[in-house]
């Protein structure tokens, strides 16, 4: 009877060796699904904390590279440099449209002749927004892009030539960029309050003293 019983406590012990692996098998499988889940997180994280980086750093390095001539113009002209800079941004999205990049137009400023080219562009008309071709000037920098919009709002329009007197005797950004769109720069409804949230949001105004 005494060997039967041996024979039983192994068994025992052998069933009990058995689940202790598999539990260890579990918490290991558990362990490296868990590490692998939370890893995924954080890389992901860190893959949008450097895409946002660089987004910051690209719209920094777009603001410098226009603040210098707008605020030339500024201070020869009396058009706010925070109203260029954040229409810049606006119009062609920190410098990164087709227009921006390829013909130097930063402000979808129009043109007719061998100095201008056909682009397709979004206007607000009739309640909605439709896609339309119109061409527009070509410009061999950005600078000179600034100073035909600084022209623009001290020339006016062909067919109003005090278009924009209003933007150039404003006495604050906030004005300008309201009389700018009252003026019928853009069809956009909202533009004044654009450009108001991105020189707010980007501190555009320090650019004006």
């Amino acid at each position: 009877m005494a060997k039967r019983r041996r024979r039983r406590t192994r068994k025992r012990k052998s069933h009990g060796n058995v689940f202790v692996w598999l539990l260890v098998i579990i918490i290991l499988f558990l362990g490296v699904y868990v590490g692998h889940h939370f890893y995924r997180i954080w890389n992901q994280q860190r893959i949008e904390q450097a895409a946002l980086k660089r987004d910051r750093e690209a719209k920094e390095l777009f603001i410098k590279q226009v603040a210098p001539e707008a605020q030339a113009m500024q201070n020869t002209y009396h058009v706010y440099a925070s109203i260029t800079i954040a229409q810049a941004i606006l119009e062609s999205n920190w410098g990164t449209s087709k227009l921006a990049t390829q013909y130097h137009n930063l402000f979808g400023i129009k043109g007719t002749g061998a100095n201008s080219k056909v682009m397709t562009t979004k206007e607000y008309t009739g309640g909605k927004w439709v896609v339309i071709k119109d061409r527009f000037r070509v410009y061999s920098s950005w600078d000179e892009s600034i100073k035909d919009h600084t022209r623009l709002m001290l020339q006016g329009t062909d067919m109003n030539r005090q278009n924009y007197d209003r933007v150039v005797k404003a006495t604050n950004y906030e004005e300008a960029a309201k009389v700018l769109q009252q003026s019928g720069y853009a069809t956009d409804p909202d533009y004044a309050k654009k450009l108001i949230s991105v020189i707010q949001t980007y501190k555009l105004y320090n650019y004006d003293k």
